[in-house]
């Protein structure tokens, strides 16, 4: 693959991740995740909460591409830490696809719930708090605390071979720490995940990623060939 493509790709693939990772995780999800009677509008809301994770699954998907995409470039200057993102972007993927997988689970558990004509709440709502627990402990794992390593791994790289301008890789260095330090924070319960420090703290990094996005589609990778 030309570097020229390769640029393309890997733009395109960040920018499906950010849209896909909104739509699905934040905006799809809401009658199942942040609706108090969760148990009957999920099942109420059931193609909603499919097509949130379908989206979800594109997210996966593009982040497993961006990484198998860039390491043929990324091991020209660094195979240790080129290798060492492919297989941290590969463990955020199945993180998040874990996270679908509890959230389509509490879906089964919302259709079981209205179904059984909402008898014995107590059980199914045991079995929900834990389902939604699981999810949000992956969508801070993944899209948090390994985000925040793999951009890490990838804009060192970037910054030591000048694969694109310096400012970017900086930015991205910048936002895996604060991202990092937002996911330590949540982890010991100091700020919640969604609020207005967590969205402070990730703004960095997803500017980074949109800035990247941009950027290799306009201007693509410098040519490593030259």
């Amino acid at each position: 693959m030309s570097v020229k493509m390769a640029s393309k790709i890997v733009g395109i693939l960040f920018i499906l991740a950010a849209v896909t990772a909104v739509i699905g995780g934040l905006f799809l999800y809401k009658p199942i995740l942040n609706d108090p009677n969760y148990l009957i509008q999920g099942s109420e809301h059931a193609g909603q909460i499919v097509l949130g994770a379908l989206m979800e699954l594109i997210l996966v998907v593009s982040a497993v591409g961006t990484a198998t995409t860039m390491f043929p470039l990324l091991r020209k200057y660094n195979e240790t830490i080129a290798l060492w993102h492919v297989c941290f972007r590969f463990m955020e993927a199945v993180i998040i696809t874990i996270g679908v997988i509890s959230v389509l689970s509490l879906l089964t558990l919302s259709r079981e719930f209205v179904a059984a004509g909402a008898s014995d709440i107590a059980s199914f709502r045991a079995s929900g708090i834990l389902l939604k627990a699981v999810h949000d402990w992956t969508f801070l794992l993944g899209p948090n605390f390994m985000l925040g390593i793999n951009t890490m791994m990838y804009s060192y790289i970037f910054y030591k071979s000048k694969l694109v301008p310096r400012f970017i890789p900086i930015l991205g260095m910048s936002g895996s720490i604060l991202i990092f330090l937002c996911a330590l924070l949540v982890m010991f319960g100091v700020i919640e995940q969604l609020s207005a420090w967590g969205a402070i703290l990730a703004l960095p990094i997803a500017a980074n990623e949109m800035i990247l996005a941009v950027w290799l589609l306009v201007k693509g990778f410098n040519d490593i060939s030259r």
